[in-house]
């Protein structure tokens, strides 16, 4: 694996990419455009041909740094050249068939992204617990930036009951690469849905240590037409 580190300042509308781009840089399959900087996206095409990569993961962690009008631009300057590239929103909604969440979910077929994403993307947790208290979190994918792995360590001794609430603080005390500028699709930040792809994941590998809720049913109806109500 190797990395170049761009340019700081990138004009809004690049002229001649030469200026910014070395005259060389290492062979890839693989490019991973993690870039935070407005404008360097522009820049993906010519890394493309420098690099010979077949396939592009350009995530958008932040929607300033890549507009969706640039990321269709990109695309379709790629899409001449034959080479794929997958904008999950944010980098932690990635997993090995789709990207994002309802209702910018979606799907992608490339085997190169989805080999990065068998071992970076959407958190998957295995958890052991013992007398209702978690003895060991195991991170079986982590997010590309460590939370998972950060969340994990901080999650032995609590309870089942309180690992919801633990895992948020622990998020947000994360140095999260998500934005908190509210994105109009979500209708959240993205640093929200990322909190919430993490807690999914942790409940996910709680369930079976979790009791069922239990509900009351008003007598005299059928199971058809008796609401449920759960119990305090």
């Amino acid at each position: 694996m190797s990395a170049w580190a761009a340019p700081r300042l990138i004009p809004p509308i690049v002229d001649d990419p030469e200026e910014f781009l070395p005259e060389q840089l290492p062979a890839t399959d693989l490019l991973l455009a993690l870039g935070e900087v407005p404008g360097l996206a522009q820049l993906i095409p010519d890394i493309v041909r420098l690099t010979g990569a077949k396939a592009v993961l350009a995530p958008i962690d932040r929607s300033e740094s890549l507009p969706s009008g640039l990321a269709l631009q990109v695309e379709g300057w790629l899409a001449q050249v034959g080479v794929p590239i997958v904008f999950p929103m944010p980098f932690c909604s990635l997993t090995p068939e789709t990207i994002n969440r309802p209702p910018r979910l979606a799907e992608y077929d490339d085997p190169l992204v989805r080999r990065f994403a068998s071992h970076f993307g959407r958190p998957v947790f295995q958890v052991e617990v013992e007398k209702g208290r978690i003895t060991r979190v195991g991170v079986v994918r982590d997010a590309a930036c460590g939370c998972a792995h950060h969340v994990a360590q901080g999650l032995a001794g609590i309870s089942v009951e309180d690992a919801d609430e633990a895992s948020g603080m622990l998020h947000h005390h994360f140095p999260c690469l998500a934005s908190m500028n509210k994105d109009q699709e979500y209708q959240d930040t993205l640093m929200h849905v990322s909190g919430n792809f993490l807690k999914e994941a942790l409940n996910q590998a709680l369930a079976p240590y979790r009791s069922p809720t239990a509900y009351l049913r008003p007598a005299g109806l059928t199971d058809d037409d008796r609401p449920s109500l759960p119990l305090a």
